[in-house]
């Protein structure tokens, strides 16, 4: 007789018990995501005004300049109103002490 009240209780205390532990852990969730009122921050929100969908966008297209006999990369800085440091971070492969005649130079 003791041995089918153990099988019984195992039979239906287990899942009893496992029921107990997911309640628990429910109910300590939910007392977590519930927030005291006073402590509820509000942030105010801006309303913007959109552009037209049909806007549209200006291209910006490269410029390049062909290099002519004795142009130096300053040469061309001033013809075009721009750095030398411009020009070399436009055109990083670009070697401003071995400059060749006809030489593509990306100036915007």
């Amino acid at each position: 007789m003791a041995r089918g009240w153990r099988r019984q209780a195992k039979r239906y205390g287990a899942p009893a018990a496992f029921l107990l532990a997911v309640t628990i852990a429910v109910l300590l969730v939910r007392s977590g995501l519930q927030s005291d009122p006073a402590t509820v921050t509000t942030v105010a929100t801006q309303t913007v005004a959109t552009l037209p969908a049909t806007t549209p966008v200006p291209v910006k297209r490269r410029r390049f300049y062909r290099l002519k006999a004795g142009e130096t990369l300053s040469d061309v800085a001033i013809t075009f109103d721009t750095t030398v440091e411009q020009l070399l971070a436009l055109n990083p492969g670009i070697e401003p002490t071995n400059l060749i005649v006809g030489q593509r130079v990306r100036v915007k």
